[in-house]
C-alpha cells in the first residue's frame, strides 16, 4: 500500500509543478501533510506493527476541500491521496 500512497504524492507534486500558484496558507498545510506523509512512512519502516493514526486522511480532505474551491484542478489528486490514507487506516 505504501506503493499507491508514494505514487499519489508524486503524482500530486507533478500537478502542482504545473498549476499556477497557490496561496501561501495551501502551501503551507500541504507541505506539513507531506512532511507528516514521510514521516509516518518512516516510522512504518522502522516498526511494521505501528497502528498509531495521526488523522491525515481527514486533513488530507480537508485540504481537498479548499483547493476545490481555490484550484479544482488539483482536488482529485487530493482526494486519491485522502482516500489511499483511509484505506490504510492513517
Amino acid at each position: 500500500m505504501d506503493t499507491n500512497l508514494k505514487a499519489s504524492l508524486k503524482n500530486l507534486h507533478a500537478k502542482l509543478a504545473v498549476t499556477g500558484p497557490v496561496d501561501e496558507e495551501l502551501q503551507d498545510l500541504l507541505q506539513q501533510l507531506d512532511g507528516d506523509i514521510k514521516q509516518l512512512l518512516e516510522k512504518r519502516v522502522a516498526s511494521p506493527e505501528l497502528s498509531t493514526t495521526y488523522g491525515l486522511a481527514e486533513r488530507t480532505q480537508e485540504i481537498s476541500a479548499k483547493f476545490a474551491v481555490k484550484h479544482p484542478q488539483l482536488e482529485p489528486a487530493l482526494r486519491e491521496l485522502g482516500n489511499i490514507l483511509s484505506s490504510m487506516g492513517i
